[in-house]
């Protein structure tokens, strides 16, 4: 329910949203709603309560959503004139207090990358979601692709870290909203949800739990290989966020800073602040690390893949197994920072990896720089659409 003000006394309006914010910024229960449409519904359980973006194929079913219930919590939603703006104006929502995201797919995604960048040397908390298509340029606007995972990496200039995080479901749109936004706020930097077109638009159940039980969403699955001691105290490295119109002096710098956040124009304050935002991810990995490993005991072709491509590859292991063939998956969960620890210790245990993406190589190189000598085989697909079982079978028989 949207609330008409022009027909409302403004304190009972104000009253109004006050019993819709309480009411209705968890929609508890199941559902069989889009992917697309559970990242907003996550993201709304998270807190959000601003969205800046601009409307493109197959993100969009993510702001509809959140025009339509940000107004039922007491949130904003604003369509911006393009994907720069909405990447500035996210920034400017958080520092005014608000929780606050985007979403876009590649063209708009590349767009963003000058103010992700300097979300990071702000150090400002946002999540954008990017649901991947076919590129590259207009590419294929309706149909999926997996195209932009190493641009998450790199595309902003300058030495960074970023998180990324990759649902392979409906549920897990849900559930990785959730900890996107817990994450951007612990390590104060923008957050990616990279998404595909496959499952943004795929309609599945979605249980979403009471409100008290949400904030265990964003915390960590309970994994053998993780540990459970952050490497470096995130408070050390991670500077509390002043509150701007609380009467604090406040000073948001996208120069070369020092820690009141002044320019300082020296090789020295710039090695201090950029290693600082490096390691403040680095040295956390096993806070923010997550995977899921399916048959990988005894596997002697191990699967790695992630989003829609991970769950064809979950086909193909089965047949593989079917054949006498012991495959496993691995499928990434977090896409960055990367699980290179766990791929150097899986190379040392199987004859090789099959990487299905789609792609023609991106997260492949990624494993075949923590393999060492062991085999590393892509199997590639310019997008459009998804994998055959059979082509990853034919892989892993190969190896």
């Amino acid at each position: 329910m949207t609330l008409d003000r022009s027909s409302a006394p403004p304190e009972r309006g104000r009253q109004e949203v006050g019993r819709l914010a309480k009411r209705g910024s968890v929609l508890t229960g199941t559902h069989f709603i889009l992917g697309d449409q559970a990242i907003a519904e996550g993201a709304l359980a998270a807190g959000c309560r601003f969205f800046g973006g601009y409307p493109i194929t197959p993100s969009t079913e993510v702001a509809e959503r959140m025009a339509e219930r940000l107004p039922e919590v007491g949130g904003l939603y604003v369509q911006m004139e393009d994907e720069l703006a909405s990447m500035a104006v996210i920034l400017g929502a958080r520092w005014g207090g608000l929780r606050s995201m985007t979403a876009t797919s590649g063209p708009g995604f590349s767009l963003m990358l000058e103010n992700i960048g300097l979300g990071i040397i702000t150090e400002t908390p946002c999540v954008v979601v990017d649901v991947q298509r076919a590129g590259p340029s207009t590419g294929l606007p309706t149909q999926v692709g997996q195209g932009d995972m190493l641009q998450a990496r790199w595309g902003s200039h300058g030495p960074y870290e970023v998180i990324a995080l990759v649902p392979a479901s409906a549920q897990e749109c849900f559930d990785l909203a959730i900890r996107a936004f817990q994450l951007s706020e612990r390590y104060r930097t923008p957050v990616f949800v990279m998404a595909d077109a496959e499952v943004g638009h795929m309609t599945e159940k979605v249980v979403i739990p009471p409100a008290d039980e949400i904030e265990a969403l964003g915390m960590k699955r309970s994994n053998p290989q993780h540990s459970d001691v952050v490497a470096c105290s995130a408070l050390h490295l991670v500077p509390r966020m002043p509150a701007v119109g609380a009467g604090q002096k406040v000073f948001v710098e996208s120069l070369t800073h020092d820690e009141r956040g002044y320019p300082a124009m020296s090789v020295e304050v710039q090695d201090q602040l950029v290693r600082r935002l490096v390691d403040k991810i680095r040295l956390n990995a096993d806070d923010i690390l997550d995977w899921e490993e399916r048959l990988v005991e005894d596997a002697e072709v191990l699967v790695v893949s992630y989003g829609i491509s991970a769950r064809v590859a979950g086909r193909a292991v089965q047949l593989a197994r079917e054949r006498g063939i012991r495959a496993g998956l691995l499928r990434l969960i977090t896409a960055w920072p990367f699980p290179e620890a766990r791929i150097r210790e899986l190379a040392r245990q199987v004859k090789g990896f099959v990487v299905p993406e789609i792609n023609l190589g991106q997260m492949s190189r990624e494993v075949e720089r923590c393999a060492g000598g062991t085999p590393v085989v892509l199997v590639p697909h310019a997008g459009g659409d998804i994998h055959e079982p059979e082509d990853i079978v034919a892989a892993i028989e190969h190896l």
